[in-house]
């Protein structure tokens, strides 16, 4: 392709000339149109953008953060052109536009919506499209008139890290280079492993051991393929701070608790009046170490948005100044191709629809005042966030620190005004979640748009894409979360004598009811009790209760007396036997329970979701996946994501419009923020790391030390290294594999992923299945022998990382710059 600075003539002015920017030629001059925005181009870019932003999503309810997409999408447009035919340049650049759109919706989404959940909502599917899209769009709305500001005059001064490094990779591409390979393997090698130990159930996902002479201190990890891969990606000094935060709140904070609070004789902010003394570690960490976690949180995403102010208002500036120089050009001169935005009318009637459809629409509940509130904040942190990408790239960007900016003026606004009931808390945060998306959106906007800039695309294409990208993503984000906060979601007996829900409604759900006439020699002759009963009854979905002194059985699925006879128990210590073994199972009558939500201030029970009987008192709770508070059960451990962001969210709503948060809690997690920070360490990943379970911290750590390992003896890791790349592909073929395991667990209602349980089919018995069972995801797995076994898997995951990092072309050399 040819070079040089493109040729001035006539009419064809460059918009931007008067104001003197850094020079620059593009790879694909202005002058030459090759073909560029395609239907496949399109179709291939959405197909990315939706497998990376279910991935996304995915992490982001698991430990709260998400990695950039736009590089992977660019290796693996170029390998797909070209193995179907040729392809240019500037058609894998509208598939990495179109497809990268989607993980920055994602991050918004999932950040946001789960705190629904635990205010006592549902996630509608509805909401949850309206939500990415409308954000999305704003997003890419507010960036067309920011381009030439942040773009083109900034040339030279704002790196956008992403967006340039997209940039040489595409042409490393286009001159012969690719590494789709390495991700493809990735994919595959993060997709089996996971399958492996979240599905078959081979080895244990958290390895976990308390440590002897400190009472309440635990130490785990996550045998996870994402997490290390995102460990690695965001590098050994980010990792180890996050690690240090889990250290903080494991190894310093529980304890502590537990050692001062465990002569109390009264309980401290807990419904259930549970003490101290009797709570487990994470019980501790859920009623008191989170507020401290929030609060240190919250303060170093503000310290990071205050940080920014000077830029804010620079790039506010710009902004409007852009908007002005773009009218006062609009009719004058035929613009060259690569300076060809989508007209500022565009902007200005889809700024006017966004406020109507965001006022209108009725499953959003925002009024116009929160419409209006949408857009001001909208455009304001879309340019806050285009800019802070541009110094210090995505990964950097504090998007949650403005969302917690938004949520806290529209709070005190919604507190002054009165409007302080549930609906109004849905509203705000409907209102905070928009505006997120639409900063998140808008800064990966600005990436995607530097790159179409360095290799010379045409900008009304970029934008075109951009649309393209977000509203087919938005179609599956929301079935995304959807799907993993019910296919982790658990019915679980939890009566509450004379309490009753705050808002009931008509949809019921129907228990089938099985009485079991037990023979007390048939348990005697097993060794078998009733709590043993118990737990192997719910490991295969059936609950098990004594009413009057006579056994029933009961189930949510619809099942005949015949099917729970042929159930095969493996009690704990015992011997299989079939239900029917133990004594006669009959039909019995079946019990229907309204479905009821518990929502607002001085609630007897948590928030949330809720079954009640006849008299509308409390029997069940339909605890979420996603931020449930209950994460084991008769002896089983239960699929949680502990969206961390959400929680935040969730306490600052309560917080400020209950006008209850225990703020001494709060205030020393504030404290150990600003101590941090005197000391010259961010808050904000040591915060997350305070907030998170030490489990998921902890793979975060290893692969920030396999980075640090490779940076020592390689002389530093680029953005499309083996190590990098291997780690997109393991953070995409895990999450995926995340997503389809929830998936199968919905569509056959459990009986698909109970099936491929390896040690539970098995039983204990015979050497497979003992050896599984001892080793494996089980209840009887033995302590020492199942930590050593996930180890091994685990270590050789990482060996293998390390290996094609060190063994990959040199890492310390990059591609040639992308036209500078």
């Amino acid at each position: 392709m040819a070079h040089g600075t493109p040729p001035v003539v006539d009419e064809r002015v460059p918009l931007a000339q008067s104001h003197a920017p850094h020079q620059h030629s593009p790879y694909i001059p202005p002058d030459q149109s090759p073909t560029e925005m395609t239907i496949r181009g399109l179709v291939l870019g959405s197909v990315l953008g939706i497998v990376f932003a279910a991935s996304s999503v995915y992490l982001a309810i698991k430990v709260g953060l998400t990695v950039s997409a736009s590089i992977p999408v660019a290796v693996l447009s170029i390998a797909i052109f070209r193995a179907l035919g040729k392809s240019n340049i500037l058609e894998n650049t509208i598939v990495q536009t179109t497809g990268s759109a989607g993980e920055s919706l994602a991050f918004g989404v999932a950040a946001a919506l789960p705190a629904l959940l635990l205010l006592g909502y549902d996630i509608s599917l509805t909401h949850a499209f309206l939500t990415a899209a409308l954000g999305g769009v704003l997003g890419v709305l507010m960036m067309i008139p920011l381009r030439q500001g942040l773009i083109v005059q900034e040339h030279g001064k704002l790196p956008y890290p992403e967006g340039t490094a997209s940039a040489d990779v595409l042409i490393v591409g286009e001159q012969g280079g690719t590494n789709a390979r390495t991700v493809i393997i990735g994919f595959l090698a993060g997709g089996i492993y996971k399958f492996a130990y979240s599905g078959m159930k081979l080895f244990r996902e958290v390895l976990s051991t308390p440590l002897k002479g400190l009472k309440s201190a635990t130490l785990s990890t996550e045998v996870s393929p994402e997490l290390l891969g995102v460990g690695y990606i965001i590098g050994p000094r980010v990792a180890a701070i996050t690690f240090a935060g889990g250290v903080l709140s494991y190894l310093i904070l529980i304890p502590a608790i537990s050692f001062f609070g465990g002569g109390l004789d009264q309980p401290l902010l807990v419904h259930n009046g549970q003490l101290i003394r009797d709570m487990s570690p994470d019980q501790i960490r859920n009623a008191y170490v989170l507020y401290i976690g929030a609060g240190a949180v919250a303060t170093g995403g503000l310290i990071s948005l205050i940080r920014s102010l000077p830029t804010i208002i620079g790039a506010f500036k710009r902004g409007v100044e852009s908007l002005k120089a773009s009218r006062a050009h609009g009719g004058a001169p035929q613009l060259l191709r690569t300076e060809q935005d989508l007209p500022i009318t565009v902007v200005l009637v889809g700024s006017l629809m966004l406020v109507l459809t965001i006022w209108l629409a009725p499953p959003l509940h925002v009024n116009f005042i929160s419409a209006l509130l949408i857009i001001v904040f909208g455009f304001f942190f879309v340019t806050v966030s285009a800019r802070i990408t541009g110094e210090i790239g995505s990964s950097s960007n504090p998007i949650s620190g403005m969302v917690v900016a938004t949520l806290l003026v529209t709070c005190l606004v919604y507190l002054m005004l009165g409007w302080t009931n549930s609906n109004d808390r849905f509203m705000a945060l409907t209102t905070a979640a928009i505006v997120g998306i639409a900063a998140s959106n808008g800064g990966t906007t600005a990436q995607d748009l530097k790159t179409a800039f360095l290799v010379g695309g045409t900008p009304r294409r970029q934008q075109t894409a951009l649309f393209v990208g977000v509203l087919t993503s938005a179609m599956f984000i929301g079935l995304v979360l959807v799907t993993l906060n019910k296919g982790a979601t658990v019915t679980i007996p939890e009566p509450h004598p004379n309490v009753q829900v705050t808002e009931l409604t008509e949809e019921t759900r129907t228990q089938y009811v099985f009485p079991w006439s037990v023979s007390a020699d048939a348990l005697a002759s097993r060794n078998l009790d009733e709590a043993a009963l118990r737990k192997a009854a719910w490991a295969q979905g059936y609950e098990l209760a004594n009413t009057n002194g006579a056994l029933e059985l009961r189930s949510w699925r619809q099942v005949g007396a015949q099917d729970v006879g042929g159930v095969t128990l493996s009690p704990t210590g015992g011997s299989q036997v079939k239900v029917s073994d133990l004594g006669a199972v009959t039909e019995g009558p079946q019990r229907t329970f309204k479905e009821g939500y518990v929502r607002g201030a001085d609630t007897p029970v948590p928030a949330g979701k809720y079954l009640v009987d006849g008299a509308g008192t409390i029997q069940y709770v339909v605890d979420p996946g996603i931020g449930g508070r209950i994460s084991t059960y008769e002896g089983q451990a239960l699929t949680r994501y502990a969206a961390p962001k959400a929680q935040l969210f969730a306490l600052i709503i309560d917080g400020i419009l209950t006008q209850r948060l225990p703020w001494d809690l709060v205030l020393l997690g504030v404290f150990i923020a600003l101590m941090l920070e005197l000391c010259g360490v961010s808050s904000l990943p040591f915060a997350v790391g305070v907030y998170l379970p030490i489990s998921s911290s902890a793979p975060l750590f290893v692969g920030g030390m396999v980075r640090y390992f490779v940076d020592r003896v390689r002389g530093g890791e680029s953005d499309f290294s083996p190590g990098t790349l291997l780690s997109s592909g393991y953070i995409a073929g895990g999450s995926i594999a995340g997503v389809l395991i929830a998936f199968l667990e919905i569509a056959t209602d459990g009986a698909g992923s109970r099936a491929i349980n390896l040690p539970a089919v098995l039983g204990h018995e015979g050497a497979i299945g003992g050896f599984l069972n001892t080793v494996g995801e089980s209840e009887l797995a033995h302590p020492l022998w199942s930590n050593l076994w996930g180890l091994l898997f685990f270590g050789g995951l990482t060996l293998f990382l390390l290996r094609s990092a060190l063994r990959g072309p040199s890492a310390a050399v990059s591609p040639p710059p992308a036209g500078k």
